[in-house]
């Protein structure tokens, strides 16, 4: 291994990534692996969460998948038990467990609408960094949260007002946190990801697609493995000085002149 390699070697940690069996969350797993992390994958398709697990030890990994509700409470809290009875600890929580809840035009959205996509993209964070936090306190020990938030937190989308308004939540509950936190060796940051291609923003129309690559100052839109690299550096050492961060991670997208 060479002074490079050390600096991101994450040889004894334990990484939790809940929605881990699948886009952002399996490429920011995949990084963890490939820098020497154990992972727990957590999802609610069991076949999925298996089929992840298969691909992880492909890398030559060791990672276990729970079947976890995120907008469950008590289905949260019986995984994360799983998941220290299975590693013993964890070392960072990536909760990145989310969607893009009900769009449609802000007048239309009725109450239950605006519920539910907050259950998904707020509550479960809360849930999830809560349980991560009493793990650490209890064993007098630091860690790392980081949510998988958006670039619309900072940008505007038509019809996903809820999608938006829930990302913005987050990225103000990590400033928040890593203030409270900070003292005990908790660093706390988000990921701002631009448009990058998974099933869930392949489901949007092209115009849309299109038009994300002309907005990004690459020309490009991005792939999962651009996750990886992200992953590994709030998970290890080398980002002890970071807190409270909004990481934007867009090809551009967020700084290109209309």
């Amino acid at each position: 291994m060479n002074e490079a390699q050390r600096l991101f070697d994450l040889e004894g940690h334990v990484a939790l990534v809940t929605g881990g069996n699948g886009g952002l969350g399996l490429a920011m797993a995949k990084g963890l692996i490939k820098a020497g992390a154990r992972v727990a994958i957590w999802g609610r398709n069991e076949a999925k969460n298996v089929a992840a697990v298969a691909e992880l030890a492909e890398l030559g990994g060791q990672a276990h998948s729970f079947v976890a509700d995120v907008t469950d409470p008590a289905s949260s809290a019986a995984a994360f038990d799983r998941t220290i009875a299975a590693f013993g600890k964890i070392d960072s929580c990536f909760a990145n467990a989310g969607g893009a809840g009900t769009r449609g035009a802000f007048v239309d959205l009725d109450r239950s609408a605006w519920l539910a996509t907050n259950d998904l993209n707020v509550l479960s964070v809360i849930d999830t960094f809560q349980l991560a936090t009493r793990h650490w306190q209890e064993r007098q020990a630091g860690g790392k949260l980081i949510v998988t938030s958006s670039i619309a937190a900072i940008l505007g989308l038509p019809n996903s007002a809820g999608y938006c308004l829930t990302k913005a939540a987050v990225t103000g509950l990590v400033r928040s946190l890593a203030i409270e936190l900070g003292r005990s060796g908790i660093q706390v940051n988000a990921i701002l990801p631009g448009f990058i291609e998974t099933e869930m923003s392949l489901n949007t129309p092209k115009a849309f697609q299109d038009g994300c690559r002309r907005r990004a100052a690459s020309g490009k839109i991005g792939q999962l493995e651009d996750m990886e690299g992200i992953a590994v550096y709030l998970a290890s050492q080398q980002s002890n000085f970071m807190t409270g961060q909004a990481l934007v991670l867009d090809g551009g997208h967020s700084i290109f002149p209309l």
